[in-house]
């Protein structure tokens, strides 16, 4: 049963149970013990919740807004149930409506996903309102001073029958509330494994390898297919709309490229719950910020090599009227692949956008700055008004990252990033890194990293050419690659299984985060 499905029965469940309050009323209604007034406020609340179930039966919000909506819904049937205790007589149906309030928040326990803490809070919530208004029943009832033992202050009985209603009331409904809490956590956690494969297709999740500010990327594996594949699926907590709509636009985007430096993407659907996910290739290897980290600066015929692949890659989706926005060291990912050695692998176009689209540049009208700072094109800086020159800059940034080993500009802020890109020449190659590089890679990166768009390379092919034509571009080729991951495979291998094992949870524990079941 899907979330949607879930809220909605216990929306009918809770409409049913406070259907079954009013006609319990009724009767003292036409015997004049309750007034119709407080039958029609039962009335109205009951219209709400059935409005609501046939709202969400329209209307598929957000998973945070469905939770969101699913929560106040729930206070706000527990404030309704609750009120009949101020309404209707003392005794025998005040302990009816205790429990009909109990039945609710266990059924709740039961039918909708929830973290602990969320079904903690929704039951205190529910049992303070009931016991207020058991407390304030006792106050006001009053009691003929015939009926107490002589002596005996009527309104100090009042006061302590009124905390007394109150300490019982509250205390069962703290102890109900905990034990919703467990339940909640323990159904979730022993049917979380089946859950996940369910809800993922025929993809089983292994472990968490990764993390963005796009979502959270898992090992994952195909029922009958034995290739391994990364799933990258959107967190519950950044299910709004904008993020569904830019995530789902990255995976149309990527789908589309066909270039073998540019990740492939195999598959794409919604959980259950209504999370969006798609399943791309597994590259096991290390991004070139990585790289630089652990080798230290590389060599100019490697740097070559590298980039003259990514410009290719790039020459399709521009070719195709697509820009990148975010070319940085860590979405450019070096691996062994297939006997290929050093293969570039492009990733992560969530920041993509189609140029001359205006409905993609509303997607970045709220005034942010899409991109990575350091990697940034002055034009990016100004306006969203950008074309495939602007990636040709960030590609140039991640070339001088390359050869000296450190950033383009040297900055601890954000103003001072972006006031380079706007007004500082980038130093020479050979200056910051302390080594002469020769003149024909130097003019290449430099005319990348130019302000102006129109005094870069016209188009990426026309970079990639450049690069071939340096005089080092014959120093590093397939035998030198082959020659570097025989040396260091192992080593590799190593650091990406040591980098999954410090992002600290497998897949069971993180996809119950990212689906807002923890």
């Amino acid at each position: 049963m899907t979330l949607y499905a879930r809220i909605l029965t216990f929306f009918f469940v809770a409409f049913a149970l406070i259907g079954a309050i009013k006609a319990i009323s009724l009767p003292f209604a036409l015997m004049g013990w309750v007034g119709y007034a407080a039958v029609g406020i039962f009335v109205a609340v009951a219209v709400a919740v059935l409005a609501a179930w046939l709202y969400l039966r329209r209307v598929r919000p957000s998973i945070a807004a469905l939770h969101g909506f699913e929560s106040a819904g729930t206070v706000t049937a527990g404030v309704a149930i609750s009120a009949t205790s101020h309404i209707l007589p003392v005794g025998i149906v005040q302990i009816g409506i205790f429990l009909t309030l109990l039945l609710m928040l266990v059924v709740r326990a039961a039918l909708v996903p929830s973290t602990a803490s969320r079904t903690l809070w929704v039951g205190l919530l529910c049992s303070a309102v009931l016991a207020a208004f058991a407390g304030y029943r006792s106050a006001a009832l009053g009691l003929h001073q015939a009926s107490l033992p002589t002596g005996t202050d009527p309104e100090d009985f009042n006061r302590w029958a009124s905390q007394f209603m109150w300490m019982i009331m509250g205390s069962w409904g703290v102890i109900f509330t905990i034990a919703t809490a467990i339940v909640s956590r323990v159904i979730y956690r022993l049917t979380d494994t089946a859950r996940v494969a369910l809800q993922l297709g025929n993809y089983t999740l292994d472990r968490k390898i990764g993390e963005g500010g796009m979502g959270v990327v898992y090992l994952a594996h195909h029922a009958l297919i034995a290739r391994p594949a990364a799933l990258k699926l959107l967190p519950h907590d950044k299910a709004g709309d904008e993020a569904v709509r830019r995530f789902a636009r990255e995976v149309q985007k990527t789908s589309e490229l066909a270039h073998p430096n540019t990740v492939r993407i195999f598959d794409f659907g919604h959980t259950p719950e209504g999370n969006f996910y798609y399943v791309m290739e597994y590259l096991e290897g290390l991004n070139l910020r990585e790289l630089v980290a652990r080798y230290g600066r590389q060599p100019p015929g490697r740097v070559i090599y590298v980039l003259a692949q990514i410009a290719h890659a790039l020459s399709e989706a521009h070719a195709r009227g697509m820009i990148h926005r975010d070319i940085k060291p860590a979405n450019i990912v070096l691996c062994d692949l297939g006997g290929a050695a050093d293969m570039a692998k492009l990733v992560d176009f969530g920041l993509a956008k189609d140029i001359d689209t205006s409905s993609d540049l509303a997607l970045s009208a709220d005034g942010k700055i899409s991109g990575t700072p350091m990697y940034m094109a002055p034009e990016s800086i100004r306006s969203s008004s950008v074309d495939g020159r602007a990636d040709l800059y960030a590609l140039g940034a991640v070339g001088y990252f390359l050869l000296t080993g450190v950033d383009l500009f040297p900055a601890a802020t954000l103003v001072e990033v972006c006031g380079h890109h706007l007004h500082t020449k980038p130093e020479p190659p050979s200056e910051r890194a302390g080594v002469p590089f020769a003149a024909d890679l130097t003019s290449v990166l430099l005319r990348c990293l130019e302000k102006r768009p129109e005094e870069r390379f016209a188009d990426a092919l026309a970079l990639r050419r450049a690069l071939l034509e340096c005089e080092d571009a014959s120093r590093w080729a397939l035998d030198e690659a082959r020659a570097w991951w025989d040396a260091h495979h192992g080593e590799v291998s190593a650091m990406v299984a040591q980098k999954q094992r410090l992002l600290g949870k497998d897949a069971t524990d993180t996809v119950r985060v990212a689906l807002g079941t923890a």
